[in-house]
This record gives C-alpha cells, structure tokens and sequence, in this order.
C-alpha cells in the first residue's frame, strides 16, 4: 500500500480548487485515522487489511461531519423553515468517501495524513463499494439533487427504502449478461446510522368499516415496522448537512397466534423474513411496469413511513421540543413540499388523505386542499411501457381503504371535469383515474397529475410531449398545472471530484468559485483561442485517456490504442437508447477496413457499458451480439488497433467516474421523443466530450447552449418521426437502400459473429426489419454520414478541441444547483441560499449577534 511520492507539481495542484493541506489538520486526521483503527476497527498495523484502513479512514472523515450534522438539524428547528420533502423508489449515491471529502474541503489533508502513514488515498477509495440503490438515471438524478438541496441550503431530505440488495452485479460470460446480487452492506456501510427508536407501524391487507361522514376504520390489518437508516448528505463548503432516510422493514415482536397456539415457535420465527422482504432487493426495471404486489408493498411501505415521519416533524418542530406544539394542519402546505419523483411514491397521496381523514379527523374539502398544495409530481418518461397501473384487483387486497379513496378522489375530478367540459363524455373517460380495460386498472400518473399543484416535465421537449399528447387533456384542463424544470447534474461529483486535473485548468483560467456557480463557465469561451489552454485541455483529456486505457487493460485483457478517438455509449441497455445502431456501425466500419486494408482511417475505440433488466430478452440478445462483433473485430490481425470494441462490465457510479473524464465522444442516439431528458449526456459536456445525438431530450438544450456547429446532431425530429409512421414505415425499404446497412443486417442473419449458432440473433434481425418501433434503419444513412463528419473532425486537434472548450463553457445551465433553484422557487415556495453556517468549532449561531444576511443566488 505504499504510496507514490507526489511531484511538486502534484503538491501545486492542490493550490488552486482544494484548500492546502493545514499541518493542524494532517496532524489531528492521523490521530483520529489511528483512534477509528484502534477503538472501531479493533486491528493494528500488523493486521490490518486495507479495507481496515478504508473504515478508518471514512470513520475519520465521517467525524468531521457529525458536528456539521447535528447543527444543521437543530439550526433548521430553531428557524422552523418550509422543509422540502424528496422521495424516490431509488438513490443511486455511489461512493461517499471522495465526495465527502471534497463537500467539506479536506482533501488535501487527507491525502497528506495518508500519505504520511504509507498508505495510498486513492487505493482505500477504490475499495468503498457502491451504494447502487437505483437502476440508473431516475435514481442518479435524485442523488445529485440531495447534493444541490444540501449546497442550496434547503431544509431538504431524500426519503427511500435502505434494500439490502442494490442494482445487481452485472458479470459479461461467454458475451452474455449473468447477474449476481449486489451485497454491498455485506462489510457495513460506514456512513449511515441506524435510528431503532423511530421504529414506525405500517399496515397492509385488512378490510374497510365504513363509520358514515367519509370517515372509516381500516382494521384486522398486517403490520410491519419501518427502521430508519440516515445518512450525512454534505453541502459544497457551507457547513450544512442533511439528511437521506432510508426505510429498512422490520417484523413486529408479536408472532401469529395460530403459530403460537401449535407451539410452532421456530416456524414463527422464519416467517418474520416474510415481512421483511419488503426492503430486501431493488426492482432492476428501467422504463418498465412490473405489477407485482411486493412493488406495490414497497411503494406504500416508503410513503406510509415518511408520511409519519413529516407529520411527527410538522407537529414538533419547536427547536428542543418534544410535545406536538402545531395541532392545527392549516399551514401544513406553507411549512411542507413533498415532490414526487415519478409516480413510484404516489401511494403518498391516498395515503396523506387517509391520515388528514380518518386519523386527524379533517372534512374531505380540507383534507384535499392540503394534500393538493402540499404535493408535486415530476414525470421521468412518456414509454407507455413504463407508466404504472396498478390492478384494482391487487389494491383491493393490500390497501382496501386506499382503492376507496382513490375512486372517491376519481369522481369528484370527473365532476370537475364534467363541470368544466359539459357534454363531453368521451373527454371524461379518457380523463378518468380508474380505467376499465383491459383490466381495471389505477393510472398513476393520472392520479398525481390530478392530486398536484404542480407537474414537471425534466427536459424542454419532454415537458412539451407531456402537455400536448400524453397528458394533452389534462393540460386543457390544468393549464397552469405543467411545468418545465429540465434536469442537471452536481458540479461537484462529476468535475472537480472525478477530473481534477481539468478542475485545476479550468480554475488557472477563470478562479475557484464555479462548483457553486456553474454559470461562470462562460468565462473560458474568450480563452478559446488561447493555445496555453487548449495545449492544457489536450494533456488533460490524454492523461485521463491512458488512465482508463490501463484500467481496461487491467480488468478486461484489451490493449487499446489511447491515442485513438474513445467513442462511448453507457447507459441503460434499451431497444429505445438504441446500442444496436452503434453496433451496426460498428460493424460498418469493421467491413470497410476489411474492403480496403489501406484506407485512410481514424482509429477508434468504442466502448459500449449498461445493464439490461434481467427479464428483458431482446437487451440481453443486444449484449450478446455487442460482445461477438467485438470477439471478431478484436481478433482480426487486419485491424490491429485502429478499431477497438469493448464491453464495460458492471457500469455504475464509480465506473462512469472513470469513463466519462476519459472520452472523446459520447453517443445520445435515442429515437427523438423518447429519452425525457438524459443526464450523462451533461457529464460528458461538462468533461469536454463532443457529443453525437439526436433532437431528443436534453441533446436539444445543450445544442442551444453552445450551438450547432459545436455538436454532431442527426436524424429524425419528433415531427418527421410522427409523419414517418403516418405515411406507414416500412424499415425493409431502408435495408433495400442502403448496402452497407444490409450487409452488416446479413452478416448478422448469416451467422457471420455467431459461427457456433447461426441463428442467434434471428429475433434481433426480425425486430430491425418488421418491428422497428424506434426507428433504427430509418436514422442509419443519417447517423453513418455524421460519424463520418466525427471522424474528419477529429483528424484536427486543434479544430476538436477548440469544439471541446466551447462545450464546458455552455454546460452551466446543466448543473443541478439551477434546476434546484427552479424547483424551489417555482414549485416549492422556498428561497435557495449560499449562507454558510458556522463551523462546529465556530460561535453556534444561537450566540451570534446578528443574523447573517443571506445572500441571493441572482445567478440562478
């Protein structure tokens, strides 16, 4: 574990975007490192492992912000401010260690302490595993908005389930996806704290007594406990901390009493794991409904504990005081915003009805008022696939008063809308929260939509779609209702944590305050001439290039060529995402190499990364015939170098740290219309990738932003889709047209990367050529004559990376702290701040004379 003595250089660096190391400080985290090994980790030096010294480490980061912690909760009683409540299915956070470190300026010091006791910063952060609650960007996004709340200084928490096993482990055998669980508590999490005492009661089954004026009992329920699991979620340098809830289920300590009456103690004892299953594994869909009644358990379980949770808080929010002090729920709006992200927690809303009703004993009209101001929904996805309908049939069984609420809250909005549209019946059946086939079924989406103040689309394109076709009827009727807010992510993580190295030249160029104004981007686009800068861009890109070159090397056995362009696809493996047009395109140039060994040819590697859900069978084929074509152009002396594919195993947050600072291109090719917004393709702009895409999602802002000759757009618009599919599509013609496409589809037909099973991908041709719901052969000719344009672009250096500054200089508006500012002015009803808050060893704010001016983010 020695580390490698640093160069002066590397000393400098630590200068411009981290604070220096203070001597104080090295001293007191060697001291606190050797007291967490000691008295936590119980080894010494002898016997520790490095994961030892990991746990000693994050313990002794972690030291530094349970003071912050706590006097962030106990500023935020004091005060008393609207809290902002964020509940998601999913938070993919990651690691903790680095950022952490980052958020609260002790890198430096840090590295320093380790350095001084032998050991190598950056190999104890490798060992942290992932925290991988989450399928990919829903739950990433959540992630980077508990960091933007946190550095905003909003009284927010991010409430979730704590499930004890993440997004599975992908493995690539013999080129097929294998999952394994994801056991990543199975060493402890170091960050989080386990709260038994606010164990809370949430019941299901059961049946409905009806006790007259709207009121009922729902009794002879099933109860299971939610455990609480917090953990810090550090603000960026301003001494705030907040804090993420994770729900872990419990079995109550009473046994079933038919158990107990046949002294069947130890089958009494194995049926608690039952009721624990609830937080056991995530769902690994994306953009997918599964309507299986452990999902819908997990839904409510989520909202039925944090809604006991906000309203303990709203009642009890006195600093230091204990009693219920608010009995009225008057304010309850003004002083709580619960979003929605997705409809995933949209069992919250019957759920609040339920509570203001029958337990608080509120009329309806006023229940509603509440709950209606109180609540927001933010839509991720127009797939029809995706939008959640859940069986009446199912709901009946597991939360009887609920479905009653529902079709209560369904009539009085058909009233309305009847009101508002008279005559229009067939207006009212679409609109209707309770569909009739082909089963009935709850549309959720339909249910936010009418239970909200606000909706939000999450790019500029998906907002429109959303209020002119999917939900176009309630929009006429709501049209206030509808918002954009388009998505973003944290400056923090994905630059000056995971590319210092252009952290530092970007802070030479324009000062150290861009992490929390990301606007200040702007600035480098004058120097974009400056030869001293693109010469420091260039190194930069090509430091972090052979840093991932080793890393694919090390871990998959393929030596690639660094100095070729790295063309990189990873997300969520998806029919809509469309890997399999990069894999045809692969496999095109491949053929025009073999055609022409001499040909002039800039040398490539593309990687593609992601999972496919494990019950999606054409996204494992997908996978499968990546992996071949890349076995057969890998192999082949007459390629050499100039065209590389790999397969990146097991993408995640840590690997995409390593991935994006590294790239040259990155691909955002779904079908325009269908991806809501895309969040990598900001991390790849704001880490100097050019970007090939079409007009869908965010690939629209961003072209914008930095304008069309900086990025590589192509194929269909949302309209020329539409009236491609009106004059009747027919992909056959495309394959007809285009030899190069046809070819590489027969190759593929014929067995050509498949010799030991010739018929492999059958289904995969038979989709491209009569089921091409995304439109793949119709963007192909489109897509290959831009890549052609990357290629020659890319032969000028100079000319690329002129292109690449341009684009980290118009990717301020992506950061998350504006779309958190967005949220928290528009649909909120709070004011964001950079106030810091005092250091623990500072004055406690209670002592300060006069309250600190909070200064506005004008900015944002």
């Amino acid at each position: 574990m020695a580390a490698v003595p640093q160069t002066d250089r590397e000393k400098r660096k630590q200068i411009s975007v981290r604070e220096i190391a203070q001597v104080g400080d090295v001293v007191n985290l060697k001291k606190t490192f050797n007291r967490h090994l000691h008295y936590t980790i119980v080894k010494d030096r002898n016997v520790a492992t490095p994961r030892d010294y990991f746990f000693a480490l994050a313990h002794a980061v972690r030291d530094h912000l349970v003071g912050r912690w706590i006097r962030t909760q106990q500023y935020y009683y004091e005060k008393d401010p609207k809290r902002v409540y964020y509940l998601s299915l999913e938070f993919y956070m990651g690691r903790s260690l680095s950022n952490t470190m980052v958020n609260l300026g002790i890198q430096s010091a840090c590295d320093e302490a380790m350095y001084q006791l032998g050991l190598d910063i950056e190999e104890l952060e490798e060992i942290e595993e992932d925290a991988g609650l989450g399928n990919g960007g829903l739950g990433r996004l959540a992630a980077c908005f508990l960091d933007s709340m946190a550095t905003l200084g909003l009284a927010a928490y991010g409430y979730g389930l704590r499930y004890d096993y993440g997004i599975f482990t992908q493995k690539i055998r013999d080129g097929w996806q294998i999952e394994e669980p994801d056991d990543w508590l199975r060493y402890g999490n170091p960050w989080e704290k386990a709260r038994p005492e606010y164990m809370l009661p949430v019941n299901f089954y059961g049946r409905v007594e009806n006790m007259g004026d709207g009121k009922a009992k729902w009794v002879d329920t099933k109860v299971v406990f939610a455990m609480a699991y917090d953990s810090p979620v550090p603000g960026y340098g301003n001494n705030a901390v907040n804090t993420m809830r994770l729900w872990s289920a419990k079995a109550p300590n009473s046994f079933n009493l038919q158990f107990f009456n046949d002294g069947d103690y130890i089958q009494a004892v194995c049926d608690r794991n039952i009721a624990e299953n609830i937080s056991r594994v995530l769902y690994p869909n994306d953009n997918f409904f599964e309507g299986k009644e452990l999902r819908l358990k997990q839904e409510y379980f989520l909202v039925a504990a944090t809604l006991q949770d906000i309203i303990r808080r709203f009642k009890s929010s006195k600093f230091g005081c204990r009693d219920p002090v608010r009995t009225s729920f008057e304010t309850f709006p003004e002083k709580v915003a619960i979003q929605l992200n997705d409809t995933h927690p949209s069992m919250a809303i019957p759920e609040l009805m339920r509570i203001l009703i029958d337990i608080e004993g509120i009329p309806w009209e006023k229940a509603w008022d509440i709950t209606y101001n109180a609540c927001a929904y933010t839509n991720h996805t127009v797939l029809p696939e995706a939008l959640e309908r859940w069986p009446v049939s199912v709901l009946e069984q597991v939360l009887p008063r609920h479905l009653g609420i529902i079709y209560e809250i369904n009539s009085r909005f058909l009233q309305k809308v009847r009101e508002k549209f008279p005559g229009q019946d067939d207006r009212v059946r679409r609109m209707s929260i309770v569909e009739e086939s082909p089963v009935k079924a709850i549309n959720m989406a339909y249910l936010c939509i009418a239970s909200c103040h606000a909706v939000n689309g999450v790019a500029q394109i998906h907002s429109d779609i959303i209020k002119n076709e999917t939900f176009k009827d309630f929009a006429e009727m709501f049209p206030d209702k509808f918002q954009n807010k388009t998505n973003g992510i944290t400056p923090r993580r994905w630059l000056l944590l995971c590319n210092p190295g252009l952290s530092d030249v970007i802070a030479d160029k324009i000062g150290d305050e861009w992490p929390t104004k990301l606007d200040q981007l702007r600035n480098l686009a004058p120097f974009v001439n400056d030869a001293g800068l693109i010469a420091a861009v260039q190194k930069v890109k090509q430091e972090n290039k052979l840093k991932l070159a080793d890393y694919i090397r090390t871990h998959y056995n393929v030596t690639v060529n660094p100095a070729s362009m790295f063309d990189i696809q990873v997300k969520r493996i998806h029919e809509y995402k469309r890997q399999l047009m990069n894999c045809l395109h692969m496999i095109v140039l491949y053929n025009r190499l073999k055609r022409n060994p001499n040909m002039a040819f800039v040398p490539r590697t593309i990687m593609i990364g992601g999972k496919a859900a494990p019950g999606y069978h054409m996204a494992k084929r997908i996978i499968k015939l990546i992996n071949n074509v890349a076995r057969v152009v890998n192999n082949d002396p007459i390629i050499g170098d100039r065209l590389k594919i790999v397969y990146l195993e097991n993408y995640r947050v840590s690997l995409a740290e390593k991935v994006i600072p590294a790239a040259d291109l990155s691909e955002q090719i779904s079908l325009a219309g269908t991806e809501a917004s895309g969040t990598g393709n900001m991390k790849f702009m704001l880490n100097g990738a050019l970007t090939i895409g079409t007009l869908d999602g965010a690939n629209v802002e961003m072209r914008e932003e930095m304008g069309p000759e900086n990025i590589f757009i192509f194929g269909m618009t949302v309209d020329e889709v539409e009236a491609l599919w009106k004059r009747g599509y027919k992909p056959m013609d495309f394959y007809q047209r285009n030899p190069e496409l046809k070819q590489a589809i027969d190759q593929i037909q014929g067995g050509y990367f498949s010799p030991e099973d010739t018929g492999m991908f059958g289904d995969v041709v038979d989709n491209m050529l009569h089921h091409d719901r995304f439109c793949l052969m119709a963007d192909f000719q489109s897509y290959v004559k831009c890549q052609d344009k990357v290629s020659e672009m890319y032969t000028d250096a100079t000319a690329w990376t002129k292109m690449c500054i341009l684009n980290v200089a118009a990717s301020g508006k992506f950061s998350s702290d504006r779309t958190i500012a967005e949220y928290a002015r528009d649909i909120w009803g709070v004011e964001p701040t950079l106030v810091k808050l005092p250091a623990p060893h500072e004055t406690p704010f209670t002592e300060q004379k006069s309250e600190i001016e909070a200064p506005q983010l004008s900015e944002y």
